[in-house]
């Protein structure tokens, strides 16, 4: 993870500390705690509708050999905004709130496709560099070295015979026709 990352997470704790006792200080004690008990019973609502239309969709799609027809991002993504809107503090609801809300879901949707996309072509960008850099011809062919290292096979030291790569040798083109011993 990411230092700025780390720090933001051992940060959030203090943040949501003060401003709830910001909002506190500007609305008034029973008017936060209401507002924060409200925002739990919310998100175990979603979460709670969430977990019972993924489980349908799953069992509907394990029933027809088929892919789940909503796919698998927007019922993440509304656990995840309901796990956000139980945990007590109003940054995390707020994150939660733009998770479940239908309108921000496909904005939230496009922009983590978007990540995802980026990652995995820096990912696989990076592994053609590596393949390259260890020698390997192309998709599938590991290095010389193999998977268990130098010389090393699964049950140990390789032999000659393991060693050795498979259809190495010259290729000659040809035709057989097979001779009658007897002259004809």
């Amino acid at each position: 993870m990411p230092l700025l990352t780390v720090l933001a997470l051992m940060a959030l704790p203090f943040l949501e500390v003060w401003l709830m006792i910001s909002v506190g200080g500007w609305i008034g004690v029973p008017w936060t705690l209401a507002a924060l008990v409200s925002l739990l019973v919310l998100g175990v609502a979603v979460l709670r509708r969430a977990g019972t239309r993924a489980f349908q969709d799953a069992d509907r799609a394990m029933r027809s050999g088929e892919q789940p027809r909503g796919g698998l991002l927007d019922p993440l993504m509304l656990m995840a905004g309901g796990i956000l809107l139980v945990v007590p503090g109003f940054v995390t609801a707020v994150l939660g709130l733009l998770m479940v809300l239908p309108f921000t879901r496909p904005a939230l949707r496009w922009a983590f496709a978007s990540w995802a996309r980026r990652r995995v072509r820096r990912m696989r960008d990076r592994m053609d560099e590596e393949s390259v850099v260890r020698g390997a011809a192309g998709p599938g062919r590991g290095s010389a070295a193999g998977p268990f290292g130098p010389g090393q096979g699964p049950s140990g030291p390789r032999t000659e015979e393991e060693a050795a790569p498979p259809n190495r040798g010259r290729v000659i083109q040809g035709r057989f026709e097979p001779q009658d011993d007897d002259g004809s």
